[in-house]
């Protein structure tokens, strides 16, 4: 058994981008997911479609990246767990698999992932979705998460609580997201 003593695991910043699940807003989605994995952080998504994906592909992409994509995926109690169709997205590396079955309009419902999506961040970085979206930014103040929503003209996150600030460029992003991070990753190029 090799010697550990002296070794210390090393936890990364956990930074979570939700949004649509149908729409990738790539736009916004591949920028930001590049930018997350030169910094040097974990991204963690709800693990389906659209933006998550999309996100997820353009983090996967960088070769040096420190972080992982991980992936909050819904459940069907009933069917052992087992997920949606499509759930993971092919960039999930660390699918977390639930019994939760709740999304959307129902996402704040005990019985929903989104708890565990936000729970799980250091900052939650919300793009343009629907009702998902809307409940996972409400649960990020619920729980005190540093929140901060992106999206371009013409674009929303709808039921967008007051106090939740509205940025249209990455650049306005990255100051936010780094300074509500609990510490800089070190040899993050981001």
């Amino acid at each position: 058994m090799p010697d550990i003593s002296g070794v210390s695991a090393q936890r990364l910043p956990i930074v979570g981008v939700m949004g649509s699940g149908t729409s990738a807003h790539a736009e916004l989605s591949e920028p930001l997911g590049d930018w997350l994995a030169r910094l040097g952080v974990h991204l963690l998504t709800g693990g389906g479609g659209g933006v998550m994906e999309c996100v997820g592909r353009a983090f996967c992409a960088v070769p040096e990246r420190r972080g992982l994509h991980l992936g909050v995926l819904p459940g069907d109690p009933g069917a052992g767990g087992a997920s949606p169709p499509g759930y993971p997205n092919s960039w999930v590396e660390i699918p977390l698999r639930t019994h939760l079955p709740s999304r959307g309009s129902a996402g704040a419902g005990a019985d929903s992932r989104n708890h565990i999506n936000v729970l799980s961040c250091d900052v939650v970085v919300a793009l343009p979705g629907g009702e998902g979206t809307a409940s996972e930014v409400a649960l990020a103040l619920r729980y005190g998460r540093p929140v901060v929503a992106f999206a371009r003209s013409g674009e929303s996150v709808p039921a967008l609580p007051p106090g939740v600030e509205v940025y249209a460029e990455l650049a306005q992003v990255q100051a936010f997201v780094r300074a509500h991070l609990p510490r800089v990753p070190e040899g993050g190029s981001g």
